[in-house]
Formats: C-alpha cells, sequence, structure tokens
C-alpha cells in the first residue's frame, strides 16, 4: 500500500509548491512523476521547474524531450511512470489506477475551489477504503500543517 499524502493549496499553486518537494524528493535519491490534468497545466509546471530558484536545479522531462529512462522528473497527463519512479504527485484531480505501485503519492489539490475540495474528499474516503496510510496537509502561514 502507498503512503497517500493530500495537500490542501490555500495560498499558492502547484508551480510554487512543487519545487521544495520535488527538491526534497531528490534528496532522498527517489525519482518523481507528476501527473497534471491538461497540457496547459504540464507546460506550465515545465516552465516553474526550470525557472525554480530554491532548489535551483530540479532535472526533469516529459514526451516532448523523451528518454523517460534518463529523466528524474516525469511530467504526463497518462498514468505512467516510464522513468521507473516510487513518487507520484497528482495535479489538478489527476488520479492513478496503479496507486499501489508508488511507496508515495502526493495529491495537491486547491483548497479555494469548491469542486476541488468535494473531489479530493472522495479522493481520501477512496484511498483510505482501499487501505492507503493517508495524511492531510494544510498550506498555513508559516508553511505546511499537519491536520488530525
Amino acid at each position: 500500500m502507498a503512503e497517500i499524502a493530500f495537500y490542501h493549496l490555500l495560498r499558492a499553486g502547484p508551480e510554487q509548491v512543487l519545487p521544495a518537494l520535488l527538491g526534497r524528493t531528490l534528496a532522498l535519491g527517489e525519482r518523481a512523476v507528476i501527473r497534471a490534468g491538461s497540457t496547459e497545466r504540464l507546460a506550465a509546471l515545465d516552465d516553474a521547474l526550470w525557472l525554480s530558484a530554491s532548489p535551483d536545479w530540479l532535472p526533469h522531462g516529459s514526451s516532448a524531450s523523451g528518454n523517460a529512462d534518463l529523466q528524474p522528473i516525469w511530467l504526463t497527463l497518462d498514468d505512467e511512470a516510464p522513468n521507473g519512479a516510487r513518487f507520484l504527485f497528482l495535479i489538478d484531480g489527476a488520479d492513478s489506477a496503479h496507486l499501489d505501485r508508488f511507496t508515495r503519492v502526493f495529491d495537491l489539490f486547491d483548497g479555494n475551489d469548491e469542486a476541488a475540495l468535494a473531489a479530493a474528499r472522495a479522493r481520501w474516503q477512496a484511498c483510505k477504503a482501499a487501505g492507503h496510510v493517508v495524511t492531510y496537509w494544510q498550506q498555513g502561514e508559516r508553511g505546511w500543517e499537519k491536520m488530525a
């Protein structure tokens, strides 16, 4: 079973939040897959990762650049992990039918959007019912707060 962390975004979007999470992922020696909900979001994430100041180097690729096996971070719209990643980041309500293939899953959702919030609650319940370990983190004034 995967450890699934739900990240309730209130103050910043995925483009601002992901660099720090991905930096920690790479520091652990892990690879990541980011599954987004649209080509526009993928393009925005690609730009944000190249322009990130902290950490200042987040090597990544997508089907546009190819060579998935060489990419520590893979950006995709598909339910795949061609780079052998064990960490999965889900953006824009994207999901996966293969959660059990990952060690950790990060589900980032917009807490200011009622539809996104309701969808995240449904994903939480489904993950819990499937036996995954789930945690909930909310973006606060001083960073991430783990909620009960």
